[in-house]
């Protein structure tokens, strides 16, 4: 599952910083958490949970692994993978290299007279991991044992997934702090055209992941990238998904004209922060919830 020395050359040009052996795993710093460095604002995560921005570890065991390729999605498609074949580093490695990784690239900061001294003393031992920077998480071998090792740090863990994964999302030993399912899409049609699933039974196993986070002791997250002209439809469907989820939170938010989807779709599909606000709504009166938290810069609302 590594990726070949041009393909990471790329992604470090980026801001990609690999670790491990075996080329499958990498951190990032966020916007968000240089931001918050010099008091610039924070991420929603920290407006809607408390995840202090400056302390996230933003990370991905399986940056070229994914099921889909979604149109909507930042990254370069050309290499993803949807199996994983070959070996991989273990967790304990993983973690240590991406905090050894972060901190290196925040060192810049010390040097900032802008920078508030206090966060960046703190950001050096981060204590939320966001395992959502690119590809499937549920895909790496030992996303269990990633998940623990975490926990045993004392971080929260952010896991989003795309729901392809059932058997293994199914038989989770350790849950995160809170689990993300991805819902863009609201009927089979338009979850195949925006997805575009790289294997079968996408929109089945999508549904199979639905119906097993209701089992969940974590907390639950629905998380809809919302792509105007695209897949801003059928409120009542998302809302029917939802329910059959029942999810702690629901965050709708505004696709972002950034990275590699710019080849893919244009500014037209940003919708804006109102659009999302109406569109949520209607969402959340399909499935009994409101919108309790938004954050405008961002694009996004909370439903609850």
């Amino acid at each position: 599952m590594s990726l070949n020395k041009t393909q990471q050359q790329k992604l470090e040009k980026s801001g990609y910083r690999f670790v491990g052996e075996h080329g499958h795993a990498a951190a990032k710093i966020c916007h968000w958490t240089k931001q918050s460095i010099l008091d610039k604002g924070v991420c929603y995560k920290e407006k809607f949970y408390g995840i202090e921005s400056h302390r996230c570890l933003q990370m991905s065991p399986s940056v070229s692994s994914c099921q889909q390729e979604c149109e909507f999605c930042w990254r370069d498609l050309s290499y993803t993978e949807t199996e994983w074949e070959g070996e991989y580093d273990n967790p304990k490695v993983i973690i240590d290299e991406s905090i050894k990784a972060q901190n290196n690239l925040l060192c810049g900061f010390g040097g900032n007279d802008k920078a508030n001294k206090d966060k960046l003393i703190e950001s050096k031992t981060p204590n939320n991991a966001a395992i959502s920077l690119a590809g499937e998480p549920m895909m790496y071998p030992e996303i269990d044992e990633l998940i623990a090792e975490f926990n045993r740090r004392n971080f929260t863990t952010f896991v989003v997934s795309n729901g392809q994964c059932v058997d293994r999302l199914r038989n989770l030993d350790v849950d995160p702090y809170q689990l993300y399912l991805s819902l863009d899409a609201p009927t089979r049609k338009l979850y195949n055209d925006v997805c575009n699933p790289k294997i079968n039974d996408g929109w089945n196993n999508l549904n199979e992941s639905l119906e097993t986070l209701a089992s969940f002791n974590s907390r639950t997250c629905i998380r809809t990238t919302c792509v105007k002209g695209r897949n801003m439809e059928n409120p009542e469907k998302y809302g029917e998904l939802i329910k059959k989820a029942d999810p702690d939170f629901v965050e709708i938010k505004a696709y972002m004209c950034v990275g590699s989807s710019r080849e893919r779709l244009t500014l037209d599909n940003m919708p804006t922060f109102d659009e999302i606000v109406k569109f949520a709504t209607e969402i959340g009166n399909y499935c009994n919830k409101k919108i309790v938290n938004e954050s405008e810069i961002s694009r996004v609302v909370l439903l609850q």
